[in-house]
């Protein structure tokens, strides 16, 4: 594949895993859709395997979601502020502390979000417990499994 399109199919996959975090955008099925041309266009055995792994892992995510509380945005005062903040911590702890780094850094991202926010750490810390209860664990679920997508697409690029 050649290096425009390489670039194209990470756009891709970088659009869905910040898809995840946008109600309504179907990040998940973006990450998946880039995994899908890159396998189609690389057709080796490498791609294949991930292409089957990640249709695999983001299937039962999705069996994972149905499973947990629904979400309840409104109620509990999710802005995009926070959203970006939590991403933005999520991605930052995924690279730091590989892969499980994710969880902590989503959560200490809307922790600092709130504490900005409200100024204290017990009024910081029961709005964080809130939003977890109410969307975070669902929007956690679905962005560490498209992290782990990505992360495991670029391992293959470099390293295949």
């Amino acid at each position: 594949m050649d290096l425009p399109q390489l670039l194209l199919v990470g756009l891709v996959l970088l659009l869905g895993v910040l898809g995840v975090l946008v109600p309504g955008v179907p990040g998940t099925l973006l990450v998946w859709a880039g995994v899908v041309w890159w396998a189609l266009h690389e057709r080796s055995g490498a791609a294949w395997i991930l292409l089957v792994s990640a249709t695999a892992l983001l299937l039962v995510v999705q069996v994972v979601k149905w499973q947990l509380p629904p979400r309840r945005l409104r109620g509990v005062g999710v802005t995009p502020r926070m959203t970006a903040y939590a991403g933005a911590g999520a991605a930052l702890g995924f690279v730091l502390v590989p892969v499980l780094g994710a969880v902590p850094g989503f959560v200490g991202g809307i922790y600092v979000c709130e504490r900005r926010r409200l100024g204290t750490h017990g009024e910081a810390w029961a709005s964080v417990r809130a939003v977890m209860r109410a969307v975070g664990t669902s929007v956690l679920v679905e962005l560490f499994a498209c992290l782990l997508v990505l992360a495991a697409w670029a391992a293959t690029v470099i390293w295949a």
